[in-house]
């Protein structure tokens, strides 16, 4: 498989929610995950299981959520994917207990593709804003 159409199975599958142990066939065994917040940069070692179990949690805290993908780029071997999730809060986030209203997601990443596999990934995602919601929706 191409980088373009591994990361493509990678949302269409693992990210989505709807198969998450299918992160064994498209990630390395140990992936570097740099995870930049504001501007701090946190690197994580995360196995298939660890990215599954977490995807995982997204379910049980935002139920079925929806995942569109709204800009997809690809360099040599390496994919720029931004997205947009809506789910619901079904369950406790960050110490915050579900209110059933929505809660929106706006993420990117540039995933590296190596032996046809998810080696190393580096994302931003709006938590600024998720946090910004989830206190709106504590109040209502």
């Amino acid at each position: 498989m191409t980088p373009e159409q591994i990361v493509k199975k990678f949302f269409e599958e693992v990210r989505s929610g709807k198969n998450p142990d299918y992160a064994t066939e498209l990630m390395a065994d140990k992936v570097m995950a740099h995870q930049v917040i504001s501007e701090e940069e946190i690197t994580v070692i995360r196995t298939p299981k660890d990215y599954s179990d977490h995807v995982k949690e997204m379910v049980d805290a935002y139920g079925n959520f929806s995942l569109e993908i709204q800009e997809f780029m690809v360099q040599d071997h390496k994919v720029y994917v931004r997205w947009k999730q809506v789910g619901t809060h079904v369950g406790e986030v960050d110490g915050y207990q579900p209110t059933s209203l929505p809660v929106i997601e706006i993420a990117s990443a540039v995933y590296r593709i190596e032996d046809e596999k998810i080696a190393e990934y580096w994302i931003q995602i709006d938590r600024a804003g998720i946090e910004i919601q989830l206190n709106r929706n504590k109040s209502n």
